[in-house]
This record gives structure tokens, sequence and C-alpha cells, in this order.
């Protein structure tokens, strides 16, 4: 959590007294966001929740907080979203890529419909002064291996996209402008790129059809195996990149589109820097001590977004928005946590064990 917000508390005091609804508020984002939203004294913020990815443990305790567990898709839930809503974040999503191959049913009911559903629900609100969507940055990126530019916000999308999550979340952004043109609904779509940080649980929420329910994403994986002292799995030799952006620059980032950004835009929220997954390998092992050597493993089949990472420029020049924490000291605080977090961890791989083959765990 946040103990400060760097952009200055006039950016935060906008949420005094407001009432925020956070769809996906008990998740890995969703959560952070909540903790740092309560450091402005809010009248109330709702999290609906269906637990599918995420874990109730996630939620702080606040007098400020009403959970509805469940999916904002569910109409009875819909039913009782109150005409006094500030603030919308919508974080909702099916985690992530390989689950939305395996799945691409679940993508559609937890990616696309909720959106859909959300935003017919609250089109005509009056008091709503941001919705931030949060989109994703893989949808947009060049497929390549080859050399990488940074992904500026209009790229072009192509109509061949990888993962039905790549395609619910470019759908998103379609039904976002949509509503923004013919309801006037002032939504601003934050392109995420590769988050990491305390508080994602490897193993979070429900079984969800593949091994990706555990092995989430590329950061805890690793950290999680480099402290058990076991060989990091690095497809295609490593020459995969990502753009990793801090958990708590993607919440300033969240904050900052909704008090700052122009409804109607989109937005990157990315560091800008370009790292192979082999080079994060090397150096997850280095600061957890791990001597055992990386195992080298084919590239996945389906993934055909190499090398990427999103321009800075946009975001930086008209909200003011621009990452801080650099790669190395968000893993050495992300190991810190994990360390103090391995029984929780643990608790929730344990739970999907018996559907993971054992040379998986």
């Amino acid at each position: 959590m946040l103990s400060t917000l760097r952009y200055g508390g006039d950016v935060l005091s906008d949420f005094k007294g407001k009432n925020i609804l956070v769809v996906g508020g008990a998740g890995f984002v969703g959560s952070n966001l909540v903790k740092t939203l309560l450091l402005s004294s809010p009248e109330e913020v709702i999290i609906v929740d269906n637990l599918l990815s995420s874990e109730r443990a996630n939620i702080p305790e606040s007098p400020a907080i009403t959970f509805i567990e469940g999916s904002i898709t569910d109409d009875g839930i819909l039913r009782n979203v109150k005409d006094n809503l500030d603030y919308v974040f919508h974080l909702a999503t099916f985690h992530g890529n390989q689950n939305s191959i395996y799945d691409p049913l679940g993508d559609h009911e937890n990616n696309t419909l909720t959106t859909l559903k959300l935003y017919e629900k609250i089109k005509a609100f009056k008091r709503i002064k941001k919705v931030v969507y949060s989109s994703a940055g893989c949808t947009v990126a060049e497929k390549t291996f080859d050399e990488a530019h940074a992904t500026r916000e209009d790229a072009p999308v192509s109509l061949y996209l990888d993962s039905p999550y790549q395609i619910s979340k470019i759908i998103g952004e379609y039904y976002s402008n949509y509503y923004f043109k013919h309801h006037h609904l002032p939504v601003v779509k934050a392109r995420f790129q590769n988050v990491y940080g305390p508080g994602e649980i490897l193993g979070a929420g429900k079984w969800r059809g593949t091994p990706a329910t555990v092995w989430r994403n590329v950061i805890p994986t690793f950290i999680y195996r480099s402290l058990k002292q076991m060989p990091l799995m690095v497809e295609n030799n490593g020459i995969a990149t990502r753009d990793f952006i801090y958990i708590d620059d993607i919440v300033q980032g969240l904050i900052i589109c909704a008090v700052n950004g122009l409804a109607g835009e989109v937005y990157n929220l990315s560091s800008g820097i370009e790292t192979s997954i082999l080079d994060l390998a090397k150096l997850i092992n280095e600061l957890t001590k791990n001597p055992i050597s990386i195992q080298f493993v084919p590239k996945r089949d389906w993934d055909n977004s190499g090398r990427r990472f999103g321009s800075t420029l946009k975001a930086k020049k008209e909200i003011g928005f621009e990452a801080q924490i650099q790669i190395k000291d968000g893993l050495m605080r992300t190991i810190k946590w994990t360390k103090e977090n391995l029984p929780l961890i643990e608790a929730c791989i344990q739970r999907h064990a018996a559907y993971i083959p054992h040379d998986e765990r």
C-alpha cells in the first residue's frame, strides 16, 4: 500500500467524501487501489468481486467499505447499484491469456459481459465524474520477436489477436468509446503493461482450468520458485521482453486517470523500459541467492507478442503520470512481501494441487 501519494495531496483529495465503485476490488490491483483510496477518507468504497481470481483476505477492514461478493453481471447486484456514484474503477477480468484460451466462454462472461452490463447500468447516472476502464497493452502491441518499438496509444489493432483475453480487452475499449460518444459516459481507458508487486497471490481464487490459475504471471512465479530453490522455467531462450510496472505506480496511474484523464481518451500505464525474461530470471535468482540453474523450455505456441514495451510520452505530457519504481527496487520489495506471506501463498497453491501435474508444481 502507498503511504503517500507522490503526485500530491490535491489529487487524492478529490476522493474525500465521495462514493466509489471498484469492480474487481478484491484482486491484486483492485485491493491495492482500494487501500490507497481509503487514505482520502471517502464516504463509501463499494467492492464488487466474485473472488474468481482473488482472495477475501485482500480486502482491508474499514467502515467505509461495502463488499458485495458476486459478479457485476448479476442482475440482482446491478439493481442495487445506486445513482450516487462519483467514481467507478472497472478492474474485473478473467485472468489471463492462457485461461481465456482454455475457456473462451468464461473469458466472455467475466471480461466482455462485465463491461457491457456495467456501462448499460450506469450510462445515465448523473454524478459520475469519471469511469476508469482497465485495458491491456498486449492487445495493441506489435506481434514481433524482432526489434520492438514503444507501443503508442494510437497503435493499430491487429485483427489476429493471440487470445480471447486480448479480444475482450479491446472490445471493452470499443464499448468504452461507444458509451462515451452516445451516452456521454466519462470513460478513461488505462492500458496496463505487466504489473507486479506485493499482493499478487499465486493460486488466488478458484480453479480456472489450467496451471496458469496458480502460475499467474512471470514475476510472482519466478520469485516463489527462486525462494524455494527451484529452477526458473524460461521459454524460448528468454528472448521475449516485457514492460514491468510496479503496483504502486499502477495505482498512481489509475488515480491520475480518474482525476486528470480526459473522458474518451486512452493512456498507457507503463514504465517504458524493455526487460528480457532471461535478464529478469537472472536478476531474481541473484536477489534471492537461488543456486539452481535456469531451465530453458520451448516457446508457447499461442504467444506471438515476443517483444513489447509501452510508450510513456502521452501519459506524462497529458496527465502527468510517470512510473517511479525501478525494477530492482520493485523486485526487492516483492521478494520481501513474498517471504512474509508464504503461508498464505502456499495455502492457495495447495488448494489446486490435485489439478496440477506434479512436474508443473
